[in-house]
Protein backbone atom coordinates (compact mmCIF):
# COMPACT_ATOMS: atom_id res chain seq x y z
CA UNK A 1 0.00 0.00 0.00
CA UNK A 2 1.38 3.44 -0.89
CA UNK A 3 2.17 5.75 2.00
CA UNK A 4 0.89 8.91 0.37
CA UNK A 5 -2.09 9.73 -1.77
CA UNK A 6 -3.12 12.72 -3.84
CA UNK A 7 -6.51 13.48 -2.32
CA UNK A 8 -7.30 15.79 -5.23
CA UNK A 9 -7.27 12.78 -7.57
CA UNK A 10 -9.48 9.68 -7.35
CA UNK A 11 -8.32 7.29 -4.64
CA UNK A 12 -8.19 3.57 -5.40
CA UNK A 13 -8.46 0.82 -2.80
CA UNK A 14 -8.39 -2.93 -3.18
CA UNK A 15 -9.34 -5.91 -1.09
CA UNK A 16 -6.99 -7.19 1.59
CA UNK A 17 -7.25 -10.94 2.07
CA UNK A 18 -4.88 -13.39 3.71
CA UNK A 19 -2.04 -10.92 4.02
CA UNK A 20 -2.14 -9.64 0.44
CA UNK A 21 -3.81 -6.81 -1.42
CA UNK A 22 -5.80 -7.84 -4.45
CA UNK A 23 -7.90 -6.19 -7.09
CA UNK A 24 -11.38 -7.26 -8.06
CA UNK A 25 -12.98 -7.68 -11.44
CA UNK A 26 -15.24 -4.69 -10.78
CA UNK A 27 -15.10 -1.47 -8.79
CA UNK A 28 -17.43 0.80 -6.86
CA UNK A 29 -17.44 4.47 -7.82
CA UNK A 30 -17.40 6.59 -4.67
CA UNK A 31 -19.03 9.98 -5.25
CA UNK A 32 -18.72 13.27 -3.38
CA UNK A 33 -21.95 14.24 -1.53
CA UNK A 34 -21.09 17.92 -1.90
CA UNK A 35 -20.09 17.92 -5.56
CA UNK A 36 -22.58 16.11 -7.79
CA UNK A 37 -20.94 13.81 -10.29
CA UNK A 38 -17.45 14.13 -8.83
CA UNK A 39 -15.87 10.72 -8.21
CA UNK A 40 -13.72 10.69 -5.08
CA UNK A 41 -12.31 7.25 -5.77
CA UNK A 42 -12.82 3.64 -6.68
CA UNK A 43 -13.09 0.71 -4.29
CA UNK A 44 -12.76 -2.92 -5.27
CA UNK A 45 -16.12 -4.63 -5.62
CA UNK A 46 -15.65 -8.14 -4.28
CA UNK A 47 -17.33 -11.09 -5.88
CA UNK A 48 -18.47 -14.29 -4.16
CA UNK A 49 -15.09 -15.93 -4.78
CA UNK A 50 -13.27 -13.09 -3.05
CA UNK A 51 -15.58 -13.39 -0.07
CA UNK A 52 -15.02 -17.13 0.15
CA UNK A 53 -11.27 -16.52 0.09
CA UNK A 54 -11.50 -13.97 2.88
CA UNK A 55 -13.49 -16.34 5.07
CA UNK A 56 -11.07 -19.17 4.34
CA UNK A 57 -8.07 -16.96 5.16
CA UNK A 58 -9.57 -15.85 8.45
CA UNK A 59 -10.48 -19.43 9.32
CA UNK A 60 -6.96 -20.64 8.53
CA UNK A 61 -5.37 -17.93 10.67
CA UNK A 62 -7.65 -18.55 13.63
CA UNK A 63 -5.92 -21.53 15.35
CA UNK A 64 -2.53 -19.85 15.65
CA UNK A 65 -3.94 -16.45 16.59
CA UNK A 66 -6.30 -17.83 19.22
CA UNK A 67 -3.49 -19.98 20.69
CA UNK A 68 -1.58 -16.86 21.73
CA UNK A 69 -2.24 -15.41 25.15
CA UNK A 70 -4.07 -12.09 25.22
CA UNK A 71 -0.92 -10.20 26.19
CA UNK A 72 0.88 -11.57 23.13
CA UNK A 73 -2.00 -10.58 20.89
CA UNK A 74 -2.13 -7.15 22.52
CA UNK A 75 1.55 -6.56 21.82
CA UNK A 76 1.14 -7.42 18.14
CA UNK A 77 -1.91 -5.18 17.98
CA UNK A 78 0.01 -2.35 19.64
CA UNK A 79 2.73 -2.57 17.02
CA UNK A 80 0.14 -2.79 14.24
CA UNK A 81 -1.39 0.51 15.33
CA UNK A 82 1.91 2.40 15.25
CA UNK A 83 2.01 5.16 12.68
CA UNK A 84 -1.76 5.60 12.35
CA UNK A 85 -1.41 9.29 13.20
CA UNK A 86 1.06 9.76 10.34
CA UNK A 87 -1.79 9.30 7.86
CA UNK A 88 -4.54 11.05 9.80
CA UNK A 89 -4.61 14.21 7.70
CA UNK A 90 -4.78 12.22 4.45
CA UNK A 91 -7.42 9.85 5.78
CA UNK A 92 -9.47 12.78 7.07
CA UNK A 93 -9.37 14.51 3.70
CA UNK A 94 -10.52 11.35 1.93
CA UNK A 95 -13.24 10.64 4.48
CA UNK A 96 -14.53 14.20 4.28
CA UNK A 97 -14.84 13.92 0.50
CA UNK A 98 -16.56 10.54 0.45
CA UNK A 99 -18.78 11.18 3.49
CA UNK A 100 -19.47 14.92 3.36
CA UNK A 101 -18.58 15.64 6.99
CA UNK A 102 -16.33 18.55 7.83
CA UNK A 103 -12.59 17.97 7.98
CA UNK A 104 -12.37 18.30 11.76
CA UNK A 105 -14.98 15.58 12.31
CA UNK A 106 -13.23 13.31 9.83
CA UNK A 107 -9.96 13.87 11.67
CA UNK A 108 -11.60 13.02 14.99
CA UNK A 109 -13.04 9.86 13.40
CA UNK A 110 -9.49 8.50 13.06
CA UNK A 111 -8.40 9.83 16.45
CA UNK A 112 -11.25 8.03 18.22
CA UNK A 113 -10.21 4.81 16.48
CA UNK A 114 -6.73 5.11 17.97
CA UNK A 115 -8.06 5.93 21.44
CA UNK A 116 -10.52 3.04 21.45
CA UNK A 117 -7.92 0.61 20.14
CA UNK A 118 -5.57 1.45 23.01
CA UNK A 119 -8.37 1.23 25.56
CA UNK A 120 -9.12 -2.28 24.32
CA UNK A 121 -5.48 -3.35 24.68
CA UNK A 122 -5.61 -2.42 28.36
CA UNK A 123 -8.10 -5.27 28.85
CA UNK A 124 -5.63 -8.02 27.94
CA UNK A 125 -5.30 -9.38 31.47
CA UNK A 126 -9.08 -9.50 31.84
CA UNK A 127 -9.41 -11.59 28.68
CA UNK A 128 -7.15 -14.34 30.01
CA UNK A 129 -8.41 -14.17 33.59
CA UNK A 130 -10.60 -16.91 35.01
CA UNK A 131 -13.11 -16.40 37.76
CA UNK A 132 -14.31 -18.93 40.31
CA UNK A 133 -17.88 -18.29 41.31
CA UNK A 134 -19.10 -19.07 44.83
CA UNK A 135 -21.06 -22.32 45.04
CA UNK A 136 -24.80 -22.11 44.86
CA UNK A 137 -26.56 -22.82 48.16
CA UNK A 138 -27.09 -26.51 48.78
CA UNK A 139 -25.01 -27.79 45.86
CA UNK A 140 -21.44 -29.18 45.95
CA UNK A 141 -20.64 -27.57 42.61
CA UNK A 142 -17.85 -25.12 41.83
CA UNK A 143 -18.02 -22.95 38.72
CA UNK A 144 -15.07 -21.47 36.86
CA UNK A 145 -15.68 -18.87 34.17
CA UNK A 146 -13.14 -18.47 31.36
CA UNK A 147 -13.35 -16.56 28.09
CA UNK A 148 -12.88 -18.32 24.75
CA UNK A 149 -12.81 -16.80 21.26
CA UNK A 150 -15.55 -17.64 18.79
CA UNK A 151 -13.72 -17.86 15.47
CA UNK A 152 -14.24 -15.72 12.37
CA UNK A 153 -16.06 -12.43 13.02
CA UNK A 154 -17.60 -10.19 10.37
CA UNK A 155 -17.79 -6.49 11.23
CA UNK A 156 -19.99 -4.20 9.11
CA UNK A 157 -19.77 -0.46 9.73
CA UNK A 158 -21.92 2.51 8.63
CA UNK A 159 -21.10 5.59 6.57
CA UNK A 160 -21.33 8.27 9.24
CA UNK A 161 -18.41 7.49 11.61
CA UNK A 162 -17.02 4.32 10.01
CA UNK A 163 -13.50 4.37 11.47
CA UNK A 164 -14.43 5.31 15.02
CA UNK A 165 -17.36 2.88 15.12
CA UNK A 166 -15.14 0.09 13.83
CA UNK A 167 -12.95 0.46 16.91
CA UNK A 168 -15.92 -0.26 19.17
CA UNK A 169 -15.71 -3.91 18.10
CA UNK A 170 -12.62 -4.76 16.02
CA UNK A 171 -9.86 -4.46 18.66
CA UNK A 172 -11.96 -6.36 21.18
CA UNK A 173 -12.65 -9.15 18.70
CA UNK A 174 -8.95 -9.49 17.85
CA UNK A 175 -7.80 -9.24 21.46
CA UNK A 176 -10.19 -12.03 22.42
CA UNK A 177 -8.52 -14.31 19.87
CA UNK A 178 -10.94 -14.03 16.96
CA UNK A 179 -9.96 -13.30 13.39
CA UNK A 180 -11.92 -10.67 11.52
CA UNK A 181 -13.27 -9.54 8.18
CA UNK A 182 -14.21 -5.87 7.98
CA UNK A 183 -16.78 -4.67 5.48
CA UNK A 184 -16.72 -0.88 5.08
CA UNK A 185 -19.85 0.89 3.81
CA UNK A 186 -20.16 0.80 0.01
CA UNK A 187 -20.69 4.57 -0.22
CA UNK A 188 -17.80 5.44 2.13
CA UNK A 189 -15.22 2.66 1.83
CA UNK A 190 -11.97 4.43 1.01
CA UNK A 191 -10.56 5.85 4.24
CA UNK A 192 -11.75 2.88 6.30
CA UNK A 193 -10.13 0.40 3.92
CA UNK A 194 -6.86 2.31 4.09
CA UNK A 195 -6.84 2.29 7.91
CA UNK A 196 -7.72 -1.40 8.18
CA UNK A 197 -5.19 -2.48 5.57
CA UNK A 198 -2.33 -0.64 7.27
CA UNK A 199 -3.06 -2.50 10.50
CA UNK A 200 -3.64 -5.83 8.76
CA UNK A 201 -0.27 -5.61 7.03
CA UNK A 202 1.45 -5.76 10.43
CA UNK A 203 -0.56 -8.72 11.74
CA UNK A 204 -0.19 -12.38 10.74
CA UNK A 205 -1.79 -13.12 7.35
CA UNK A 206 -5.51 -13.76 7.59
CA UNK A 207 -5.98 -12.35 11.09
CA UNK A 208 -7.51 -9.16 9.69
CA UNK A 209 -9.07 -8.84 6.25
CA UNK A 210 -11.06 -6.13 4.50
CA UNK A 211 -13.70 -6.71 1.83
CA UNK A 212 -15.59 -3.99 -0.01
CA UNK A 213 -18.46 -4.52 -2.39
CA UNK A 214 -22.18 -4.46 -2.96
CA UNK A 215 -24.23 -6.03 -0.20
CA UNK A 216 -25.73 -8.71 -2.44
CA UNK A 217 -22.29 -9.86 -3.62
CA UNK A 218 -20.80 -10.25 -0.14
CA UNK A 219 -23.74 -11.88 1.64
CA UNK A 220 -21.63 -14.92 2.55
CA UNK A 221 -19.95 -12.71 5.16
CA UNK A 222 -23.21 -13.19 7.05
CA UNK A 223 -24.56 -16.52 5.86
CA UNK A 224 -21.41 -18.67 5.77
CA UNK A 225 -21.34 -21.42 8.41
CA UNK A 226 -17.66 -20.54 8.94
CA UNK A 227 -18.59 -17.10 10.29
CA UNK A 228 -19.15 -17.31 14.04
CA UNK A 229 -20.42 -13.80 14.71
CA UNK A 230 -21.62 -10.71 12.87
CA UNK A 231 -21.35 -7.19 14.30
CA UNK A 232 -23.46 -4.65 12.42
CA UNK A 233 -23.98 -0.94 12.94
CA UNK A 234 -26.48 0.73 10.65
CA UNK A 235 -30.12 1.22 9.86
CA UNK A 236 -33.05 -0.66 11.34
CA UNK A 237 -33.90 -2.07 7.91
CA UNK A 238 -30.33 -3.27 7.47
CA UNK A 239 -30.33 -4.83 10.92
CA UNK A 240 -33.50 -6.76 10.15
CA UNK A 241 -31.93 -8.15 6.98
CA UNK A 242 -28.76 -9.13 8.83
CA UNK A 243 -30.70 -10.90 11.57
CA UNK A 244 -32.86 -12.75 9.07
CA UNK A 245 -29.84 -13.90 7.05
CA UNK A 246 -27.86 -14.95 10.13
CA UNK A 247 -30.80 -16.80 11.64
CA UNK A 248 -30.58 -19.54 9.01
CA UNK A 249 -27.25 -20.67 10.45
CA UNK A 250 -27.99 -19.48 14.00
CA UNK A 251 -24.99 -17.17 13.78
CA UNK A 252 -24.56 -14.79 16.68
CA UNK A 253 -25.30 -11.16 15.85
CA UNK A 254 -24.74 -7.86 17.60
CA UNK A 255 -26.81 -5.02 16.17
CA UNK A 256 -26.56 -1.31 16.92
CA UNK A 257 -29.31 0.36 14.94
CA UNK A 258 -31.13 3.67 14.77
CA UNK A 259 -32.65 5.61 17.60
CA UNK A 260 -35.14 8.39 18.17
CA UNK A 261 -33.18 9.79 21.08
CA UNK A 262 -34.87 12.15 23.52
CA UNK A 263 -33.33 14.93 25.61
CA UNK A 264 -35.37 16.21 28.55
CA UNK A 265 -34.55 19.70 29.80
CA UNK A 266 -35.98 20.23 33.27
CA UNK A 267 -37.01 23.54 34.76
CA UNK A 268 -33.70 23.88 36.60
CA UNK A 269 -31.49 22.99 33.61
CA UNK A 270 -28.29 25.00 33.35
CA UNK A 271 -28.42 26.90 30.07
CA UNK A 272 -25.21 28.89 30.06
CA UNK A 273 -23.04 29.21 26.95
CA UNK A 274 -21.15 25.99 27.66
CA UNK A 275 -24.28 23.88 28.02
CA UNK A 276 -25.97 25.45 25.02
CA UNK A 277 -22.86 24.66 22.98
CA UNK A 278 -23.10 21.05 24.15
CA UNK A 279 -26.78 20.87 23.28
CA UNK A 280 -26.11 22.28 19.83
CA UNK A 281 -23.35 19.75 19.22
CA UNK A 282 -25.56 16.92 20.49
CA UNK A 283 -28.10 17.80 17.82
CA UNK A 284 -26.21 19.07 14.79
CA UNK A 285 -22.77 17.44 14.78
CA UNK A 286 -22.20 15.58 11.49
CA UNK A 287 -25.21 17.44 10.08
CA UNK A 288 -27.41 15.46 12.48
CA UNK A 289 -26.25 12.09 11.14
CA UNK A 290 -25.24 10.33 14.36
CA UNK A 291 -27.29 7.55 15.90
CA UNK A 292 -26.73 8.99 19.38
CA UNK A 293 -27.61 12.57 18.43
CA UNK A 294 -30.60 14.11 20.18
CA UNK A 295 -33.61 13.72 17.89
CA UNK A 296 -36.34 15.11 20.18
CA UNK A 297 -35.96 17.90 22.75
CA UNK A 298 -38.55 18.11 25.52
CA UNK A 299 -38.22 21.45 27.33
CA UNK A 300 -39.99 22.73 30.43
CA UNK A 301 -42.40 25.34 29.16
CA UNK A 302 -40.78 28.08 31.24
CA UNK A 303 -37.43 27.49 29.49
CA UNK A 304 -38.60 26.91 25.92
CA UNK A 305 -37.94 30.44 24.65
CA UNK A 306 -34.47 30.36 26.21
CA UNK A 307 -33.56 27.10 24.48
CA UNK A 308 -34.96 28.25 21.15
CA UNK A 309 -33.02 31.51 21.38
CA UNK A 310 -29.78 29.74 22.31
CA UNK A 311 -30.00 27.25 19.46
CA UNK A 312 -31.12 29.95 17.01
CA UNK A 313 -28.09 32.07 17.85
CA UNK A 314 -25.78 29.16 17.10
CA UNK A 315 -27.59 28.20 13.92
CA UNK A 316 -27.31 31.78 12.71
CA UNK A 317 -23.53 31.34 12.93
CA UNK A 318 -23.52 28.00 11.10
CA UNK A 319 -21.60 27.95 7.82
CA UNK A 320 -23.09 25.45 5.39
CA UNK A 321 -20.55 24.35 2.84
CA UNK A 322 -18.04 21.89 1.50
CA UNK A 323 -16.50 19.70 4.17
CA UNK A 324 -12.90 20.53 3.27
CA UNK A 325 -13.50 24.27 2.89
CA UNK A 326 -12.00 26.52 5.54
CA UNK A 327 -14.66 27.78 7.94
CA UNK A 328 -17.37 25.26 7.08
CA UNK A 329 -19.24 24.09 10.18
CA UNK A 330 -21.97 22.00 8.55
CA UNK A 331 -21.42 19.82 5.51
CA UNK A 332 -23.91 18.14 3.19
CA UNK A 333 -26.04 15.17 4.02
CA UNK A 334 -24.49 11.94 2.84
CA UNK A 335 -27.03 10.91 0.22
CA UNK A 336 -29.68 12.47 -2.01
CA UNK A 337 -32.23 10.08 -0.51
CA UNK A 338 -31.54 11.32 3.01
CA UNK A 339 -31.73 14.93 1.90
CA UNK A 340 -35.08 14.20 0.26
CA UNK A 341 -36.42 12.50 3.39
CA UNK A 342 -35.37 15.28 5.77
CA UNK A 343 -36.74 17.93 3.39
CA UNK A 344 -40.00 16.02 3.22
CA UNK A 345 -40.55 15.87 6.97
CA UNK A 346 -39.70 19.57 7.29
CA UNK A 347 -42.27 20.43 4.62
CA UNK A 348 -44.79 18.14 6.31
CA UNK A 349 -44.33 20.07 9.56
CA UNK A 350 -44.83 23.37 7.75
CA UNK A 351 -48.01 22.12 6.11
CA UNK A 352 -49.32 21.02 9.51
CA UNK A 353 -48.90 24.53 10.88
CA UNK A 354 -45.83 23.92 13.03
CA UNK A 355 -43.48 26.80 13.80
CA UNK A 356 -40.58 25.88 11.50
CA UNK A 357 -37.52 28.12 11.62
CA UNK A 358 -34.78 27.58 9.04
CA UNK A 359 -31.29 29.01 9.24
CA UNK A 360 -28.18 29.60 7.21
CA UNK A 361 -27.47 30.08 3.53
CA UNK A 362 -26.83 27.33 1.03
CA UNK A 363 -23.43 27.55 -0.68
CA UNK A 364 -23.25 29.72 -3.78
CA UNK A 365 -20.21 27.97 -5.29
CA UNK A 366 -21.24 26.67 -8.75
CA UNK A 367 -19.34 23.43 -8.09
CA UNK A 368 -21.62 22.71 -5.13
CA UNK A 369 -24.96 23.29 -6.82
CA UNK A 370 -27.07 20.16 -6.57
CA UNK A 371 -25.06 18.86 -3.61
CA UNK A 372 -26.83 17.35 -0.64
CA UNK A 373 -26.88 20.60 1.32
CA UNK A 374 -29.84 21.50 3.51
CA UNK A 375 -30.59 24.46 5.74
CA UNK A 376 -30.89 23.38 9.39
CA UNK A 377 -34.23 23.88 11.09
CA UNK A 378 -35.93 24.09 14.47
CA UNK A 379 -39.51 22.86 14.66
CA UNK A 380 -41.10 24.49 17.69
CA UNK A 381 -44.06 22.85 19.43
CA UNK A 382 -45.05 20.47 16.62
CA UNK A 383 -47.93 18.05 16.82
CA UNK A 384 -46.44 14.87 18.35
CA UNK A 385 -47.85 12.74 15.54
CA UNK A 386 -45.68 14.40 12.90
CA UNK A 387 -42.82 12.38 11.48
CA UNK A 388 -40.31 14.99 12.60
CA UNK A 389 -41.14 13.73 16.10
CA UNK A 390 -41.96 10.07 15.58
CA UNK A 391 -39.16 9.11 13.20
CA UNK A 392 -35.40 9.40 13.36
CA UNK A 393 -34.63 12.41 11.18
CA UNK A 394 -30.89 11.74 10.74
CA UNK A 395 -30.45 15.27 9.52
CA UNK A 396 -30.20 18.91 10.63
CA UNK A 397 -33.68 19.34 12.05
CA UNK A 398 -34.94 19.05 15.61
CA UNK A 399 -38.39 19.29 17.23
CA UNK A 400 -38.63 21.27 20.49
CA UNK A 401 -41.65 20.26 22.53
CA UNK A 402 -42.75 21.96 25.76
CA UNK A 403 -43.94 20.12 28.87
CA UNK A 404 -45.35 21.20 32.22
CA UNK A 405 -44.58 18.30 34.56
CA UNK A 406 -41.74 15.80 34.80
CA UNK A 407 -44.24 12.97 34.54
CA UNK A 408 -45.46 14.39 31.24
CA UNK A 409 -41.89 14.69 29.96
CA UNK A 410 -41.04 11.10 30.86
CA UNK A 411 -44.20 9.82 29.20
CA UNK A 412 -43.48 11.69 25.97
CA UNK A 413 -39.81 10.72 25.93
CA UNK A 414 -40.69 7.05 26.34
CA UNK A 415 -43.35 7.16 23.63
CA UNK A 416 -41.03 5.95 20.89
CA UNK A 417 -40.12 2.87 18.89
CA UNK A 418 -36.46 3.14 19.88
CA UNK A 419 -34.64 5.29 22.37
CA UNK A 420 -31.04 4.04 21.98
CA UNK A 421 -29.73 7.03 23.94
CA UNK A 422 -31.22 9.76 26.06
CA UNK A 423 -30.31 12.58 28.40
CA UNK A 424 -31.78 14.62 31.21
CA UNK A 425 -30.56 18.19 31.67
CA UNK A 426 -30.81 19.41 35.25
CA UNK A 427 -28.87 21.23 37.94
CA UNK A 428 -29.77 18.44 40.39
CA UNK A 429 -28.30 15.15 39.12
CA UNK A 430 -29.04 13.50 42.46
Amino acid sequence: MTNTVNTAAPVTTGLYIGGAERRASATLDVVDPGKPGVVVGHAAAAGPGDVDDAIAAAKEAYPAWSALCARERAEQMRVALEGIADFRDEDAAILSQENGKIRMEAWVDSLVFEIRWNLALALADDVDATRVLPPAPGTPVSTTVAFQPLGVVTIIVPFNWPIAILAASLPHALLAGNTAIVKPPPTTPLATTRVVQRIAEKLPPGVLNVVTGKDADVSALITSPDVAKVCFTGSVAGGRRIMEMASKSLTRVTLELGGNDAAVMLEDAVLDEVHLDRLYAAIFDTTGQICMNAKRIYVHRSRLDEVVAGLSERLDRAVIGYGLAEGTTMGPLHSPAQKAFVSEIIEEAKAAGADVREFGTLPADPDLQGGNFLRPALVVNPDPSLRVVTQEQFGPVIPLIPFDTEEEAVKMANDTWSGLCGSVWTADPG
